[in-house]
């Protein structure tokens, strides 16, 4: 099951993620298929390439629970839809 989920980059008290398509077997910061962008709880600031996220939602890639409040922060999913699914 591949899964789109944060992996944590940065230094010690200064959290910074990236946001990446991985295995979801593999550990979380081991080596991933694709990186869609970056995300700072810091300074708020969030970059993820659009287009890649729902293409490989797509294809069948599950977001994590963060991950997926993120997208649809973004409108990148919409909470109606089939894409975001309800607890």
């Amino acid at each position: 099951m591949v899964k789109i989920r944060l992996s944590r980059v940065g230094r010690k008290n200064l959290p910074s993620y990236k946001i990446v398509v991985t295995d979801a077997r593999r550990k979380r910061e081991s080596n991933f298929i694709e990186c869609l962008g970056s995300y700072s709880p810091i300074t708020k600031n969030l970059v993820i390439d659009e287009d890649r996220a729902k293409y490989w939602i797509g294809v069948g890639a599950r977001p994590t629970d963060t991950v997926k409040a993120l997208l649809i922060k973004k409108q990148i999913i919409v909470v109606g839809s089939g894409e975001a699914e309800k607890k």
